[in-house]
């Protein structure tokens, strides 16, 4: 389950979508997540689904992949599903047992919650899957730029975001190296109750936490044996630039946009 989480991993390549501007990509999937929750009709979730498949297949990153990154999930969506439907009142009722009773409404906002939760977890893997750390760091830093005249530390707030994102992986792989360490010494996971698994964790997270501890002071030397002091005077190898694919994928985005007003908002009153 750890190697299905695909959030803040990179997936090499040199299509359009890996082109595009970082700026463009982070707020596009902003947009995006936007435009989630304006969507009032199930069909209006084809054209949210076509800004996820569309993407995706051309910069060739495998659906299976992308989609991997929603077992993690499956818990909390199945949580979030029930939740939704038990305690959503409505005026159909469907099933009822003791103070338990579902509803036609219900169902309709478990299902909308649902499909918001998974479209969200896609739209955002695929901003990590197709820009690189440095790429995504510039374009957090170049958004927020505005805000340096008010002394706001853009820079290194981007600098963290993007390092947070980018330890995500190597964390992921350290805990798979100490479960399965840990699990060869007699270590057991997944069997007993709640507290017993929880009181199984123990073993595991006590290493993880001083790796993680470690690799970010090994992180905070290297930077400053490199004189590494924030944004000021700082160059760039590749400077950022908006190119007419940004323009088509603006265009990809308002297509989007508007099929989604008109199913759910105009196609009812024509």
């Amino acid at each position: 389950m750890i190697k299905d989480i695909t959030v803040g991993q990179f997936f090499p390549g040199q299509s359009l979508v890996h082109r595009l501007d970082p700026r463009t990509k982070i707020i596009l999937t902003f947009i995006f997540i936007v435009v989630l929750f304006i969507v009032r009709n199930f069909s209006g979730y084809i054209f949210v689904a076509a800004f996820i498949i569309i993407p995706a297949l051309i910069s060739k990153v495998p659906i299976k992949y992308l989609v991997r990154g929603l077992r993690p999930l499956l818990l909390i969506l199945i949580f979030t599903v029930v939740v939704n439907a038990v305690f959503t009142p409505g005026e159909t009722v469907l099933y009822s047992i003791g103070s338990i009773t579902v509803t036609k409404e219900g169902l309709r906002q478990a299902g909308y919650m649902g499909l918001r939760l998974i479209f969200l977890v896609l739209g955002t893997s695929l901003l990590t899957l197709t820009t690189s750390p440095i790429a995504l760091t510039d374009g957090i830093e170049h958004l927020l730029s505005p805000l340096k005249a008010l002394k706001f530390p853009a820079h290194e707030l981007a600098m963290m975001m993007t390092i947070a994102l980018r330890f995500i992986p190597t964390l992921l792989e350290e805990t798979d190296k100490i479960m399965k360490a840990q699990m060869a010494r007699g270590a057991d996971f997944g069997s007993g109750g709640l507290l017993k698994r929880a009181r199984g964790l123990v073993p595991l997270l006590v290493p993880l936490f001083i790796s993680a501890f470690r690799r970010a002071d090994e992180l905070a030397m290297a930077m400053e044996a490199r004189c590494y002091r924030g944004g000021v005077n700082r160059t760039r190898l590749k400077v950022l630039k908006f190119e007419r694919t940004d323009i088509y994928a603006v265009i990809f985005m308002l297509v989007i946009i508007l099929g989604v007003v008109w199913d759910s908002y105009l196609r009812v009153r024509l």
